[in-house]
């Protein structure tokens, strides 16, 4: 799974628009020590998760939390697992 120790990090409040009229705000951004990436974002209390983020890990795997409340992770060597909105 995602690997998130000690970081360095960017905050802020970075509004944008994903293109599909979802807008959100980047709360956090960075690489960790190990050199992962991660980014979080919040898209209000309106969103199934309003607090998505992702990272993408030195070793290839990455992990999606999603707005729609789906999540996804690829190991990087051939496995990955996706739950889909509501867990089921």
């Amino acid at each position: 799974m995602p690997s998130n120790n000690s970081s360095t990090s960017s905050s802020g409040s970075n509004s944008t628009s994903n293109g599909s009229g979802s807008s959100y705000e980047v709360t956090s951004s960075g690489t960790n020590s190990e050199g992962n990436h991660y980014c979080s974002r919040d898209y209000g209390s309106s969103a199934a998760n309003d607090n998505s983020y992702h990272y993408s890990n030195t070793d290839g795997s990455y992990y999606y939390s999603d707005p729609n409340g789906s999540t996804y992770y690829n190991s990087g060597s051939g496995y990955s697992d996706y739950t889909p909105p509501g867990g089921k």
